[in-house]
């Protein structure tokens, strides 16, 4: 029987390590996804860093000192080859077709010794070449086959950039184009400078543009959700397997309730919005070890409860204030007196009360508080007597007469004696048990009850406390209720905070 005992913890930690590295697993697929993910609702805003591995430092300047922006490699692997099928991307044809045109005239121009082979200029395949290209800048310019890949500000960039190539008299990027590919202008300047210019400033920005086909919903083609759907069987196995074990281990939780117990992994699940994955995985991280986020959880919760507790607790009390001032407003003060004399008192355990807690005030004054204050009680009825004999011009007049001064003295204590005994005496037969002096109590108190009523019904009494009623709680609203939302809700959590920490010591 030992023997087993000594097993069953070793066998209970293999099974929780077992879960924990099927958790880590989980989680490490549910951030892989995730990752895949920010790459595919990234990877369009960001394809030409991808395209040509190059970032472009902005140019900044402090004080005399300037720095001009310029561009940085950054090696990468051939990324929109493999991604770009699964955007259904496909290289736009008239940009395509422009490009290709460009290697054609690069390939009829021999770029070693230009200025010896000028004749290679004046070839009628040049020439062709060269009209060409200038109708297929104007069409470009005017049918902007950049603006299905939502890249109208590439176009602007390069008719900006060709502009300032050129300086042409007229701000014109067509006629600019047509200058560029002109015989005059190749024969004029450096044919291999301006083919490095177009190289550099126009090819990136014409060899990013794209083309996507629209399905048949009116939206781009998109293969993602294929590479996503794999993901998708993963995750739904586990969510059914993991909300089935959920409701079998757990005793009145159906299956619907495990599915609402793990309502963060519903996102992992959706195809819309898939940002969101962030929760899930988070979650999911946490669970397994990987990341601790109970910093994060303490600090968030206590924000979340200091920020609740300071709007509930004030709009609470003001909506009970103002329930409070709305029935005085409307009589119920009044009403309740009335009332009070009509209606019979309902007593459900056949005990008065307010006599009883009376007689325990009193008992526990006999009792506990007069033999605790009454020598300062003697004191202060001697004083209140020796100052009431000061103030008499009899004993004034007597006051010389000697042996006077003693005889006071004597009667004074006896007096205060007599008081105090008598006021003890009095209490403690107000105590005892006496069936008779209990009904006269009550018969006092219930009296006194109507006494302090019917003098509140009269209508300048009733009106004097409605106001009074009403202007206090206002007071107390503007005061003290309004101030709860200025007080620093941190101060009481860190007292609670210290308080556990003392209860943990």
């Amino acid at each position: 029987m030992s023997s087993i005992q000594r097993l069953t913890p070793s066998k209970s930690k293999r099974k929780v390590r077992r879960a924990l590295w099927f958790e880590r697993v989980m989680a490490l697929l549910a951030s892989f996804n995730y990752f895949l993910v920010l790459f595919d609702l990234t990877y369009l805003p960001l394809r030409d860093f991808w395209l040509h591995g190059e970032v472009q430092l902005f140019s900044f300047d402090i004080g005399p000192v300037s720095f001009p922006g310029l561009p940085l490699e950054v090696p990468l692997p051939p990324i929109t080859q493999w991604y770009d099928p699964i955007k259904a991307i496909e290289p736009y044809r008239d940009t395509e077709q422009y490009l290709e045109k460009v290697n054609e005239l690069e390939a009829e121009i021999d770029a070693t010794n230009l200025r010896t082979k000028l004749r290679s200029l004046q070839s009628p395949e040049v020439a062709q070449i060269l009209e060409d290209l200038r109708q297929r800048s104007v069409e470009m310019i005017e049918t902007n086959p950049f603006q299905l890949a939502d890249k109208t500000g590439d176009l602007e960039k390069i008719k900006n950039k060709m502009r300032e190539h050129i300086a042409t008299e007229e701000d014109s990027a067509k006629e600019s184009f047509r200058q560029f590919w002109s015989l005059e202008n190749l024969t004029a300047r450096e044919p291999e400078d301006e083919l490095q210019f177009f190289n550099e400033e126009i090819r990136p920005l014409m060899a990013a543009n794209y083309y996507r086909p629209i399905g048949e919903t009116g939206d781009f083609v998109d293969y993602f959700g294929f590479i996503d759907s794999f993901f998708f069987l993963a995750f739904l196995t586990d969510f059914l397997a993991r909300t089935w074990l959920i409701s079998r281990r757990r005793q009145g939780v159906s299956w619907l309730d495990a599915m609402l117990w793990r309502w963060y992994d519903i996102f992992l699940l959706i195809p819309l919005w898939r940002w969101l994955r962030i929760i899930p995985v988070t979650i999911r991280l946490d669970q397994a070890r990987l990341i601790d986020l109970s910093a994060i959880q303490k600090q968030a919760r206590e924000g979340f409860v200091a920020e609740i507790a300071g709007d509930m607790t004030q709009v609470v009390v003001i909506q009970i204030i103002n329930e409070l001032q709305s029935s005085i407003r409307q009589g119920e003060i009044a009403n309740f007196l009335q009332q009070r004399e009509v209606r019979p008192y309902i007593d459900l355990n056949e005990t008065d009360e307010v006599a009883a807690l009376t007689k325990i005030m009193v008992q526990m004054t006999v009792e506990q508080v007069l033999p605790a204050i009454r020598t300062d009680l003697e004191d202060l009825l001697r004083h209140n007597v020796d100052k009431i004999l000061n103030q008499s011009q009899a004993y004034q007049g007597l006051e010389k007469v000697p042996g006077v001064e003693t005889i006071r003295n004597q009667l004074t204590e006896r007096l205060v004696h007599q008081i105090t005994q008598a006021l003890y005496n009095g209490l403690d037969a107000a105590i005892a048990d006496d069936p008779v002096g209990d009904q006269i109590l009550q018969r006092l108190i219930s009296h006194l009850g109507e006494a302090y009523g019917s003098q509140m019904q009269t209508q300048k009494t009733l009106d004097e406390i409605q106001y009074l009623l009403n202007a206090f709680l206002e007071e107390v609203k503007v005061n003290y209720v309004e101030r709860l939302s200025q007080e620093d809700l941190e101060d009481i959590l860190d007292q609670t905070r210290a308080i556990r920490q003392k209860r943990q010591v």
